[in-house]
């Protein structure tokens, strides 16, 4: 497994990330434990979470994914220190007025109770979700550098962020001299790529920012198992996901995902494997987060190690999924 460093600073994270968002949903805890054991295993060494998973299902209060990590944590001490553990900080967590949001009061309550799940007394790389209009920046920042200072983060981190607030916010950091971000989550892959790349991609670049895309198989679309011709499966993700079905009945997606389907074939490797190369191929990016609900898909994303893409490949795909 290659590690690369995030951003400017000096530690090294793996080429892939694992994503939990599946953990207390679509993989049961049994399922989650044995992902985890795997992906160990296979030398990653970021797992990526979020207080809020999985809080959209009914009943659910969130937590649900950073309190199985928690136990396979008491399960495996020794693992702890070797792995890079990150979870965020934004969603509504409760039904009070401060129950949500980046101000100082919502970090410091959320910050406990995720340590708390996780059965650990430091988080790695602590990120924003996403932007929280109300709040001052500075506030948010000076919240994260307090807890930095103390010791129960180590790095901080943000998500979801256009490259003027991220520029704001590294302005503000290096204004005011507090902790800065080393990393963005930004939504990246072969069908969703202008976003990153208009502006986010060059600060990346340019200011020592890890990008750390999720969604890089685009919820499933570029595995090819959603047919172009067809209405997704009822009950499964395409189905509830306007963005998938959209990508269904768009031109260029179903064009790029004919293409990455005749490489994949070419070169004897999954659809999933030849998107998830191209991704981590991406001069800004660190490492990629996948979200498996099982031992079968991760093994599948873990072959996008061993594919070769050609300059003629990359070509094909870069143009193909162009707009």
């Amino acid at each position: 497994m290659e590690h690369r460093s995030l951003g400017g600073s000096g530690v090294k994270v793996s080429l892939l990330s694992l994503g939990t968002m599946q953990f207390g949903w679509t993989a049961d805890e049994k399922t989650s434990f044995a992902v985890l054991d795997a992906a160990y295993d296979a030398g990653i060494n970021v797992i990526d979470t979020a207080d809020i998973y999985s809080r959209w299902i009914e009943g659910n209060p969130g937590g649900v994914a950073e309190s199985i990590i928690g136990k396979w944590f008491r399960k495996n001490p020794e693992k702890r220190a070797q792995i890079i553990l990150a979870t965020k900080v934004r969603g509504r967590m409760g039904e009070g007025p401060n129950d949500e949001g980046l101000s100082r009061k919502h970090i410091f309550s959320a910050v406990d109770h995720s340590l708390k799940r996780l059965g650990t007394d430091y988080i790695d790389l602590y990120q924003v979700h996403w932007p929280d209009e109300g709040t001052p920046i500075e506030e948010t920042l000076r919240a994260l550098d307090d807890l930095v200072r103390e010791g129960r983060v180590l790095y901080i981190g943000c998500s979801n962020y256009s490259a003027w607030r991220l520029m704001e916010s590294l302005w503000t950091s290096e204004r005011c001299r507090l902790t800065s971000f080393v990393s963005l989550q930004p939504h990246y892959n072969l069908v969703h790529r202008a976003e990153f790349e208009r502006e986010l991609e060059d600060v990346c670049l340019n200011f020592g920012i890890g990008a750390i895309p999720y969604s890089p198989l685009a919820g499933g679309f570029l595995t090819g198992k959603y047919a172009s011709n067809q209405a997704p499966p009822e009950g499964s993700r395409g189905a509830m996901s306007d963005r998938i079905q959209a990508y269904l009945k768009d031109p260029t997606s179903l064009s790029t995902l004919e293409i990455v389907k005749q490489i994949a074939l070419e070169r004897e490797k999954s659809p999933s494997q030849i998107a998830l190369r191209w991704l981590i191929s991406r001069p800004a990016v660190v490492s990629a987060i996948i979200g498996p609900r099982d031992l079968e898909q991760l093994e599948d994303n873990l072959g996008c190690l061993s594919v070769e893409l050609t300059d003629e490949d990359m070509e094909r795909l870069d143009e193909g999924s162009a707009r």
